[in-house]
């Protein structure tokens, strides 16, 4: 067989790198022979997380805009723009890719538009129902668009798109019994669990809902697994007791999500097809500080199926525990949209995007 090379492109948070990541996976099960090298942003999240997997990642000098009105990094932006391509094509002369895959992020953009510049063949993985500027401009450059939201030829070129819902890792699609998971925590399995996760870096507001509904939570005799973020931990971390276990960060995920029986989150692509696989009921509090407010796009085509309740930011405090206090109660409403969540979900869509990528290269 021969040794294909292959470039993954996407950082910046959790959601663009894992779905790299699973692809990676499955490349390397159908082309067991391969090369693959990933491209990401010096000081960004992948730069430290890739490599834990056992690949290479090379950084591009790039970073987004800042949404301030004013921001020194800003000013510097242009700079490093032209930076990055002229990074990126020597990564490619260099590596001589056979394809080029693109996740988003801020370097999936200079790397897959210079690989199109170049003849590779590329695809971009659209996660969200709202795509980014950077994704459709490139749509009308590269080669296939893997999208995760039904009727997106609204954004793209139809002949181009299909359909696989968003890759996640192997191991989340590998399910972990209910009982097994609460038992590896140390959690009586007879306690109802509920998880708050604020995101890889997270999420002031959602921490600060929690830490202001602490008394009530307690009431509820719940066990609460509460995600606050390394840059919140030192100031939750005293909350820390029995009932209450906080992490600044939750590397074994699969576990904590398989044993949760309420989940609050933000919208995030990647963390909605995870709950889908996952089945589980969930309040989503979307972002409103990312690029086309796409959080609340993919939080509302959820809780329009009636498989998720969304909660946007301005109506938390009051909501809030309603919200809560509803699906704690309604054991027959969690199961609804636990169910209706769960017909969402995409665990092969790492192979449908590989499919296609060793159907593009058997016909060159």
């Amino acid at each position: 067989m021969k040794k294909y090379k292959f470039i993954l492109s996407g950082g910046g948070t959790g959601g663009h790198i894992y779905p790299a990541i699973s692809i990676a996976e499955k490349l390397l099960e159908v082309f067991p022979t391969s090369d693959i090298t990933f491209v990401g942003s010096i000081g960004r999240m992948e730069m430290r997380t890739i490599p834990k997997y056992g690949y290479k990642i090379k950084g591009l000098f790039i970073s987004g805009l800042k949404r301030k009105i004013f921001s020194i990094s800003n000013v510097f932006l242009p700079f490093k723009i032209i930076i990055s391509f002229l990074q990126s094509i020597s990564i490619i002369l260099f590596n001589k890719p056979d394809f080029v895959i693109g996740t988003g992020g801020y370097a999936s953009f200079p790397i897959v538009f210079v690989s199109t510049f170049f003849r590779i063949p590329t695809l971009i993985q659209e996660q969200n129902s709202l795509p980014g500027i950077a994704n459709k401009f490139l749509s009308k450059y590269v080669k296939y668009i893997s999208v995760s939201y039904n009727k997106m030829e609204r954004f793209f070129p139809s002949e181009k798109l299909f359909y696989t819902g968003n890759p996640v890792r192997k191991s989340i699609t590998n399910k972990i019994d209910i009982d097994e998971a609460k038992k590896s925590l140390n959690i009586d399995n007879s306690r109802m669990v509920l998880t708050v996760l604020g995101g890889s870096l997270g999420s002031k507001k959602i921490n600060e809902l929690v830490s202001n509904n602490l008394d009530y939570i307690k009431s509820k005799d719940i066990v609460l697994i509460w995600q606050c973020g390394k840059s919140y931990y030192d100031l939750y971390k005293d909350q820390s007791s029995e009932d209450i276990i906080i992490y600044d960060f939750i590397s074994d995920i699969d576990t904590v999500y398989y044993c949760s029986d309420i989940i609050i989150a933000r919208s995030g692509a990647l963390t909605l097809s995870e709950l889908a696989i996952v089945e589980k009921p969930s309040i989503l509090i979307p972002s409103p500080n990312v690029a086309e407010d796409h959080q609340y796009h993919n939080a509302k085509a959820i809780s329009d199926l009636d498989a998720a309740i969304c909660l946007v930011e301005e109506e938390a405090d009051l909501l809030f525990k309603n919200k809560l206090d509803m699906l704690i109660k309604d054991e027959e409403y969690r199961r609804v949209i636990s169910s209706n969540i769960s017909k969402l979900a995409s665990p092969d869509a790492s192979i449908k995007i590989v499919d296609k990528i060793k159907n593009h290269l058997s016909y060159e």
